[in-house]
């Protein structure tokens, strides 16, 4: 078996610092994977889980809830298979989705197609925790159990290219399809992180005819423009009054087509819908935690416009799944490691929190 013992950065509570732990290597099950962490993201979810802003968060826990690794072992009883049903084998590359255990018998997973709401859902790096195992990506090893989904990465897609994204990738994915972009249409995106960034990326996939970009710090904003952002508009040098009047001159006066808001403020919500035009559409994932309330005025912001707003939380198989295809096949458009900012090692994984958390970098990436 070779290594014995596993280090992994915890979490042990809100407000306490990150701390490496030693764990035992587990035993694996029938069906179970053995992963060999290459490399892990950190995300704005996971400075939420710092502050204790998502409820039933079982702490202890190792975060990192998109990862990548090497398949180390295999558990014992036959082939485990990937996404499109190819058994996996020892040494290949692979992602996979962190949520586990939907149930696919519940009325949400079966009448109401929507997985995210399963109340079994448990997701790897935030819902499950340290005493139970190596169950997120903060580690040296992650014990895939029987059931989770793996996606192998393609030789085209380099493993640091698809963390650069990391979860915004998918979670993008699913916002832009909910956001039914046409082509020709004007995008605006409030937030430059890596939900916004890749939104607007997958924006321009779908042929928008201008993207917008709204938020900051200018590390972010300069990626935005990297990646092909039409306009960017700095939160901090700039009063909702501005941006409101910036969006109309940009648009004939009427507003932005579609609008993603993707910032986890709570008072962006209502200037995305005043962002947004008559009859257009507004798109809310940026709200994955629970930050506080925002007020907005249901006749003039909501009713009288004719404004569709639809909210999107998390992701799914499928979102990843089509976020490695996507990544893969636009690799040469978009060079994506440029959104790493900084790699950390498990020592350093509170600093890497830090940073996240201060928007000192765009992307920052755990590699044990």
């Amino acid at each position: 078996m070779g290594v014995t013992t596993v280090s992994a950065a915890v979490m042990s509570a809100p407000g306490e610092r990150v701390e490496v732990r030693s764990f035992e290597r587990p035993r694996l099950e029938p069906g179970a994977v053995l992963l060999k962490t290459l490399g892990s993201e950190v995300c704005g979810t996971d400075t939420h889980l710092a502050k204790g802003q998502l409820a039933g968060v079982p702490y202890p826990i190792i975060p990192g809830h998109v990862s990548v690794g090497v398949v180390d072992v295999i558990g014992p009883g036959g082939p485990v298979l990937d996404v499109d049903g190819a058994p996996l084998a020892a040494g290949q590359v692979v992602t996979f989705l962190d949520v586990y255990g939907n149930c696919g018998r519940c009325w949400f997973c079966t009448v109401g197609q929507a997985t995210t709401r399963c109340p079994s859902r448990k997701v790897y790096g935030v819902t499950l925790s340290a005493d139970d195992g190596l169950l997120g990506g903060w580690s040296e090893y992650v014990h895939l159990r029987p059931g989770v989904h793996v996606i192998p990465l393609p030789q085209e897609l380099e493993w640091r290219a698809f963390l650069a994204a990391g979860c915004g990738m998918p979670t993008a994915l699913h916002a832009t399809t909910l956001a039914e972009v046409g082509f020709g249409d004007t995008v605006l995106v409030q937030g430059a992180g890596p939900v916004g960034l890749s939104a607007a990326v997958l924006a321009q996939l779908r042929g928008a005819g201008q993207v917008i970009v709204v938020g900051g710090p200018e590390v972010r904003l300069a990626a935005a423009r990297h990646f092909g952002a039409d306009v960017v508009i700095d939160i901090a040098t700039t009063t909702e009054e501005e941006r409101l009047a910036t969006v109309l001159d940009l648009t004939g006066g009427r507003g932005a087509d579609v609008t993603i808001e993707a910032t986890g403020a709570p008072a962006a919500v209502p200037e995305g819908m005043r962002l947004t035009r008559d009859a257009g559409r507004y798109v809310v994932v940026g709200q994955y935690t629970n930050a506080g309330d925002a007020t907005f005025n249901p006749h003039l912001d909501l009713n009288q416009k004719h404004l569709e707003v639809r909210g999107c939380w998390g992701s799914d198989v499928g979102h990843v799944y089509r976020s490695v295809k996507v990544m893969a096949k636009y690799a040469g458009q978009f060079p994506w490691t440029d959104l790493i900012s900084g790699e950390y090692d498990l020592a350093h994984a509170q600093d890497a929190l830090d940073d996240v958390a201060a928007q000192r970098v765009v992307k920052a990436l755990i590699v044990p």
